[in-house]
């Protein structure tokens, strides 16, 4: 499986890494994500600008990342463009919920939103931050068995998935606002 990870909090965040680093394990993975954080920004896409792509200044092993001067949706779409092999798009993991009126502004949510739109499976991770990082060494085993299920389902479909800090369950639930 050829999978695409892209995410709203950039390049930098751990988030992207951990998510990278589970996702491995399913298929190929390539990086395009912001350059700098994009939170809130919703399903903004540039257009009054040139968008430029760059090779990621950290290294993911084995992996190809870039980071791209632009919105988690323009990764998304750039990144299609890229990688036209691309059979699902993992976005996050986000450092932050996506619940409720938050799923209107999340960028996380939006990058997945892009690659439904394109007619690509999009699925969207999170999880709350404290006052501390989250662990996403616990949350590995959780990210895998959630994959595990979303991968197989046929698509093209649209998925948020909320952890909680600590896991204990899979619980599933519509979307409600």
């Amino acid at each position: 499986m050829n999978i695409l990870i892209t995410n709203d909090d950039g390049i930098y965040s751990p988030g992207i890494a951990a998510l990278a680093n589970t996702a491995r394990q399913f298929g190929t993975v390539r990086i395009v994500a912001p350059d700098v954080e994009q939170s809130s920004m919703g399903h903004a896409i540039t257009h009054s600008r040139p968008l430029s792509y760059r090779n990621s200044p950290i290294t993911f092993e084995g992996i190809d990342a870039h980071r791209v001067n632009g919105t988690p949706a323009d990764c998304v779409a750039l990144g299609l463009h890229m990688y036209p092999d691309t059979q699902v798009v993992l976005s996050g993991i986000n450092m932050g919920p996506n619940l409720g009126n938050s799923m209107w502004h999340s960028g996380t949510l939006a990058a997945a939103k892009q690659a439904m739109l394109l007619g690509i499976t999009g699925i969207a991770l999170s999880t709350p931050v404290g006052k501390t990082e989250p662990n996403f060494g616990e949350l590995a085993p959780w990210v895998s068995s959630v994959l595990e299920i979303l991968l197989n389902d046929k698509g093209p479909a649209l998925y948020n998935v909320n952890f909680p800090p600590t896991p204990t369950d899979i619980s599933w639930t519509r979307q409600s606002v």
